[in-house]
């Protein structure tokens, strides 16, 4: 069975952004996540993955805090299209291939991932590189 655009806009928005759908859910937990955690992968962590599955190790690696609190995402018709850049820390020695990103719920160690996917194009990461996720990256609820 699908999900209307409607539920897939506003499951987007509850997660991302935090936006209640309006008499279905809301971000009322007790301690609701005020950030997700954007990790860099070099293979998909897959379905059954958490936040350290294939996850980047050169060294100066730290996943990047994205807020909640709404201005991170535009949601339209189940897409979640990223407003600004993701700017990750300077490799200083070492080398990825990434290939992957993923949106979790912790700082570092594992975590639970929520979302995964792939870049549209792999980055080559050796030391000087300063990784980014673009602005206008997506994510489809489908």
């Amino acid at each position: 069975m699908a999900k209307t655009n409607d539920l897939e806009a506003g499951i987007l928005g509850l997660i991302l952004n935090g936006t209640a759908i309006a008499n279905l859910a809301d971000n009322a937990a007790s301690s609701p996540l005020t950030s997700f955690y954007v990790s860099l992968h070099t293979a998909s962590p897959g379905d059954t993955g958490d936040q350290t599955t294939s996850e980047a190790t050169y060294t100066g690696y730290a996943r990047v805090a994205l807020s909640r609190a709404g201005a991170a995402w535009t949601i339209s018709n189940g897409t979640a299209t990223l407003n600004n850049n993701i700017t990750f820390a300077e490799c200083t020695a070492s080398s990825n291939t990434i290939t992957h990103f993923g949106i979790g719920s912790a700082s570092s160690g594992t975590g639970v991932l929520y979302y995964y996917g792939a870049l549209s194009s792999s980055i080559s990461v050796i030391s000087g590189v300063t990784p980014r996720i673009l602005a206008g990256s997506t994510i489809t609820e489908d």
